[in-house]
């Protein structure tokens, strides 16, 4: 890809990132009437914004393959952005150890992580991308000087890296912050990290404003979760096993002790699972009572 092109597709990632940073704000201040600044980065930028439109314009946006028609953007908008969504909850969950956003509530939904109606947004937002802003914005920064359009690129993405590194720090500090929490239940483990990022510094505090929503998940019961959903899934697995040499034994009338054996694997697994649900309860946050 040639290094001028690359150049304007990080002016369009932080073009589209401020803007994504625009509309969230707005969208709280209509519904808190006052300004929140919204995302992880302390900028005014949602880099999920910026990659999803760098992310659509190259796939269809006809840079290094055919344009799309309208019908195939905005199905490319909905799974692109929806998997790109996905993929940021997934990750910012396992590596901060926190849900930051939830769509449980909304109507087909997957896993809580993206919607329906944000993907029906993705799809039109995408379509108004690639069939008329993007052809004026390409068009336009072709008329600057390779000098100014390298130079301009190289000071947002290192602006743009300082910001992520500083960010990341203070998640880090959050993740520690939810880790250290005593408590057996994320209920009320949320809580206490809520409590305790309003009462902290303003950038930290700032986290608490721009999702509190926040669900934490802390290492701890994540863990006894993982080895008890695997403790179950090896119990299931005993009992199937040891059906399918009770129905083998039948056959050939050898049946003594298997009936103990199976009574066994049954016994285990149902220790499993009550364990299993156990956890899962205490890992569930009741919204009535947030």
């Amino acid at each position: 890809m040639h290094l001028d092109l690359i150049c304007q597709l990080i002016l369009q990632f932080f073009l589209f990132s401020c803007l994504g940073w625009m509309m969230e704000v707005t969208l709280k201040y209509v519904q808190f009437h006052r300004f929140i600044n919204r995302g992880f980065l302390i900028g005014p930028y949602c880099p999920i914004y910026g990659w999803g439109a760098v992310t659509v314009t190259l796939v269809v946006g006809g840079l290094v393959a055919r344009r799309g028609t309208v019908g195939e953007t905005f199905l490319a908008g909905m799974v692109l952005c929806g998997a790109l969504e996905y993929f940021t909850s997934w990750y910012m969950e396992k590596r901060f150890h926190a849900r930051w956003w939830d769509y449980s509530q909304k109507p087909m939904n997957l896993h809580g992580r993206i919607w329906i109606g944000n993907l029906l947004l993705f799809g039109a937002a995408c379509v108004l991308i690639v069939q008329v802003i993007d052809p004026v914005l390409f068009g336009w920064m072709e008329g600057w000087s390779p000098l100014v359009l390298r130079f301009a690129a190289l000071t947002v993405a290192a602006v743009m890296l300082a910001d992520y590194t500083a960010a990341h720090f203070l998640m880090g500090m959050v993740r520690r912050s939810i880790d250290d929490q005593p408590g057996d239940n994320t209920e009320e483990i949320t809580k206490q990290v809520r409590v305790l990022l309003r009462d902290h510094t303003l950038l930290i505090r700032r986290l608490h404003q721009a999702y509190p929503d926040l669900r934490a998940y802390p290492q701890r019961l994540t863990k006894q979760l993982q080895e008890t959903r695997k403790a179950y899934k090896q119990a299931a697995k005993q009992v199937r096993q040891t059906l399918r040499q009770a129905a083998k034994a039948r056959k050939k009338g050898l049946e003594a002790g298997l009936e103990a054996r199976l009574e066994q694997a049954m016994a285990i697994k149902k220790e499993a699972r009550a364990k299993l649900k156990e956890i899962q309860q205490r890992l569930t946050i009741h919204r009535e009572e947030d």
